[in-house]
């Protein structure tokens, strides 16, 4: 059985930030296990490449939900990232921290040094913004964050000028001093190409001799003795291995991978794992549970002028934009279709905000939930209005039905659960038609035709919500951070309660949603607990 100082378990958003920041000793040695392969894919480079990548089994874990009740009784197709750099390989990119009331939450829940204050360093630690560090930024990290208003549709500027007819202010920094107000969305881009967290964290230190990546190689269990992780079982082509670590196994599989692994190793809910039929090493209530997702519901218009769809619909259109791409690594390929946006309140007495809006230039069709179209959009000059929102009240689940790593968990996201997070959404919509009835607007855009002049009251609105809500892919909480073992599944070191030597740390922990788009925190999560395994290194712990 081969040994390692440190074992890795997900080369995902976290995960390659441990790699790298653990291996900088050259006397750690440090094996990184990715289920999934290479992300030198022209795809996934490309940033609106995740168009294909959505639905690509080469990179992707594709999972799909239960139905929601609550949801018109839907389920919920779940691409999740499967290939070195997980899912900040094939996710829109979109930058954002999160609300810095968010990290004081996470503190105020019991966890010690996860403040905001505790936090920022590490954000900054992690970027190189494009345009240069000051209080709030971070000007040479490994992770590129572009600054791309000048490369945007000019129907973006029609969207701030229209939010700010209705009074809401106008942002040059989401990710500054203040969150809320409307902005141009900045994205983990560079020179044209996606910015992974595997092209930040790994490309730059894959001759490291102290660092083993193995590729296609999927975590089969955690190895136990005496409620002790000593290594971890896996399997590649074909054959199982076992390796071991002298000092900790860390999970970073993500939100779904994570507590599966866990539960098919013997660590979780005492009921789950019996009726699975895997042995019991620990009984961790929390593990799986607590499961939050942003939902996103979207309106669309014609529009009176050209759109991405004039662009990206037509044959010729689809060949000049991808040799523009080749030539050049600029246009429309180089970018995200979330352009502009912003984070609102929708009523008084809120402390933060309840909603994330979003515009995109563009159109496409939701014809089923495992097929996106945004590679061919429609075959009309159009564009959308969309929102989702900032704190889910619903709470769903993760759950193996089988020890059989291969078999896909059971996911009950349990979606519109709660009156609160339908309440939340019906109030964002209404702000998206008075975005559209603004004069900023009124010059460009035409007819609403989803859901259109026929929904008109709130039960009608509140239904179309139902029937069309969809996931914004921002799974988090289902290995919770917490002091209370019953109800939280890691501490504010992130080791695993009741269990020595295993830690998670991905955007399973967050021990609630933060406030929009959740790769950053995820990154910022990665950095902190690599700090905080080395300092025990440190402390002989």
């Amino acid at each position: 059985m081969k040994d390692f100082d440190y074992i890795v378990v997900g080369a995902g958003s976290a995960g390659c930030v441990l790699a790298n920041r653990l291996s900088k000793n050259p006397r750690n040695k440090v094996l990184l296990l990715e289920a999934g392969g290479s992300d030198h894919r022209f795809f996934i480079q490309m940033p609106i490449g995740y168009g294909k990548t959505y639905h690509q089994k080469a990179v992707n874990w594709m999972y799909m939900t239960e139905p929601s009740p609550d949801a018109d009784n839907k389920p919920s197709y779940w691409p999740r990232g499967k290939v070195l750099g997980g899912s900040s390989s094939i996710n829109a990119m979109v930058y954002v921290r999160g609300n810095p009331k968010d990290f004081d939450q996470w503190s105020e829940a019991g966890n010690p040094g996860w403040s905001y204050a505790d936090v920022l360093p590490y954000f900054k630690k992690m970027e190189s913004w494009q345009n240069g560090a000051d209080s709030y930024r971070g000007g040479d990290g490994p992770l590129k964050v572009s600054e791309v208003s000048n490369h945007l549709h000019p129907l973006c500027q029609n969207f701030l000028s229209a939010a700010q007819e209705i009074g809401i202010h106008l942002n040059a920094d989401m990710n500054g001093k203040d969150q809320e107000g409307v902005g141009n969305y900045q994205i983990t881009t560079h020179k044209g190409q996606r910015m992974s967290s595997s092209k930040a964290y790994l490309w730059p230190i894959r001759s490291r001799r102290n660092l083993t990546i193995l590729k296609n190689a999927l975590a089969t269990r955690i190895l136990f003795k005496n409620k002790k992780a000593y290594g971890v079982e896996y399997s590649k082509s074909g054959k199982l291995h076992q390796v071991s670590a002298n000092r900790e196994v860390i999970i970073s599989a993500g939100s779904i991978n994570s507590p599966q692994l866990l539960q098919i190793s013997g660590v979780g809910p005492k009921k789950v794992l019996e009726e699975a039929s895997v042995q019991l090493i620990h009984d961790s209530p929390a593990v799986g549970k607590n499961l939050q997702d942003h939902l996103g519901v979207s309106y669309f218009y014609k529009s009176k002028v050209p759109t991405l769809n004039d662009q990206l619909r037509p044959f010729l259109g689809k060949i000049y934009q991808g040799l523009r791409y080749v030539l050049t690594r600029g246009g429309p390929l180089s970018l995200s279709v979330n352009q502009s946006g912003g984070f609102i309140r929708t009523r008084e007495g809120l402390e933060k905000p309840n909603i994330q809006l979003y515009f995109s230039p563009v159109s496409y069709s939701l014809e089923s939930p495992d097929r996106r179209a945004m590679m061919s959009p429609d075959p009309f000059s159009a564009m959308l209005l969309g929102v989702s929102n900032c704190k889910t009240h619903s709470r769903g689940q993760v759950r193996i039905k089988s020890s059989n790593p291969l078999i896909h968990p059971i996911i009950e996201p349990n979606y519109l659960s709660h009156d609160e997070d339908v309440r939340d959404l019906l109030e964002g919509v209404k702000v998206l038609r008075k975005l559209a009835q603004t004069d900023s607007f009124s010059s460009v855009i035409g007819d609403e035709f989803r859901p259109g002049s026929e929904c008109q009251t709130d039960e009608q609105m509140i239904q179309h919500i139902k029937e069309t809500v969809w996931t914004v892919f921002h799974p988090s909480s289902t290995c919770r951070m917490g002091p209370d073992p019953n109800s939280n599944v890691v501490d504010s070191g992130l080791r695993v309660h009741g269990i020595e030597g295993l830690r998670v740390a991905d955007a399973s922990i967050f021990p609630q949603l933060v406030c929009g788009n959740i790769n950053a925190a995820t990154i910022m999560v990665g950095e902190k607990a690599s700090d905080l395994i080395l300092q025990d290194q440190i402390n002989g712990k």
